[in-house]
Formats: structure tokens, sequence, C-alpha cells
């Protein structure tokens, strides 16, 4: 089992209306790969406490690592990291965790799908791809409920990286001006590969649990190989 370590909040950025990010310093941080997460254990005078796991959403450099915290309504833990943790204060944090859903340079550029804030972890694969200056492209498509719901808006654009072509797709409420109406992501909203590609490209989708088997199912039915996708959910 990985070592609880101490984390200091250095920094803290809104996302979407209640998503944010969280920087913290970690001076005995071992490092980490694209698309790892981290448990973070908060504890009470009483000693009550309580941990939750967030995905990190940034390369690993120095002591320094990013997470993406959707606050829950109602929520015991994410509300308070989100809006009220203070800059400056500790928490512990264990990790890296997952060995599965990660993404090496050396690896094949993949299709990643995300949903909502299932971007945090593919966000940190697409930054670790620029990063090491691949030429090869990722493709992202991503699903989010409004223009509002958007993370990391600067970077995933369809305009931000012509190295990593992106699509977002509105399920609720979509732009003005956009060409397609709101709506489930479909067949046709997948990114396009020459037919003999499909078999080998690897794939990524986080997100809720209903969005990734949804996702899952389209991209197999594509032609997609199934051992080729890999999938990240949370409730």
């Amino acid at each position: 089992m990985s070592a609880w370590w101490r984390a200091r909040l250095i920094g803290r950025c809104e996302q979407s209306p209640t998503g944010r990010t969280l920087r913290f310093d970690v001076p005995l941080w071992p490092g980490h790969l694209a698309g790892q997460h981290v448990d973070v254990r908060l504890s009470a005078d009483d000693g009550y406490q309580a941990v939750r796991s967030y995905s990190l959403a940034a390369p690993s450099v120095g002591t320094g690592i990013e997470l993406g915290v959707q606050a829950v309504p109602g929520g015991e833990v994410s509300p308070y990291l989100a809006q009220d943790l203070p800059v400056g204060a500790e928490v512990e944090i264990r990790g890296p965790l997952g060995g599965w859903f990660v993404w090496r340079p050396e690896q094949d550029d993949p299709v990643l799908v995300a949903g909502g804030c299932g971007i945090v972890p593919l966000t940190a694969m697409i930054r670790t791809h620029r990063l090491e200056g691949a030429a090869a492209p990722m493709r992202l498509l991503y699903s989010v409920r409004d223009p509002d719901q958007v993370w990391y808006r600067d970077e995933i654009t369809p305009d931000a990286d012509p190295a990593s072509p992106s699509r977002i797709v509105y399920t609720r409420r979509a732009p003005t001006g956009s060409s397609r109406p709101p709506g489930r992501i479909s067949a046709d909203d997948l990114p396009l590969f020459d037919r003999t590609a499909l078999g080998s490209a690897l794939c990524y989708v986080c997100g809720p649990t209903g969005f990734v088997e949804h996702a899952s199912d389209l991209l197999t039915h594509a032609g997609y190989a199934s051992d080729r996708i890999r999938t990240e959910r949370f409730g």
C-alpha cells in the first residue's frame, strides 16, 4: 500500500460553477503517471477521518500535483476541498494509485472520451503528450451538459492544439450557433480513423457509470477492439 504524504494547498482555480482545480505541494512526492489518482484524507480534531479519491490532472513535475475536485451537493469532503480548505492548509494524500488507466509517452496516441469532470485524468494525458512533444495526435471527445460545464476551456477547445484535436458535445444546452443539437454522444461523434486502424487504437473513457457504458458500447460497435478500451468510472 502506498504511503500517506503531507500535502499543502498552494492554489485553487475555478473550472466550472462547482468544479475546482487544487494545486498541492507534496515534498516527498515520488512522481506519477498520467491517468493515476490519489486518496485524500481529512482528519477532524475529534479523530474522525474521511477519505475520498481524486484524479491527477497534470504531468508529474517536481513536488507539485494538481487535482480536479467536483463539489457534490451534500457531500462530506468535496465541497470543503473545493470551496473552504484554506490555501496553506495541509491534508494527507496517498498515492499515486492505479496502474491500468494510465498512458505512457511510449504508447500509441489514443482516443480519449470524457463525460463531465471525467476530463480530469484525460487532461493529464493531454498535457503529458504536449510536454513530451509527441507528433501523432491525441483525439478527444468531451461530453458536457452545457458550455458552463467545460473544464480546461483554454486547453481543449477545438482550435487550442492542432496536435490534439478535440470535439465538445453538449447534452442539454449548446452554444449559440452550434451546428449540432444537444443530445447524448452518438457514433457520428466518434473520432474518424481508417477502418484498419480501429482494432489497434487505444481508448480511454472516463465519466459517470452510465456515460462510460454508453461510450464503450459506441466504440465497440464502431469497430474499436474491446480489449483496447480502458475505463474509469465515478459515482
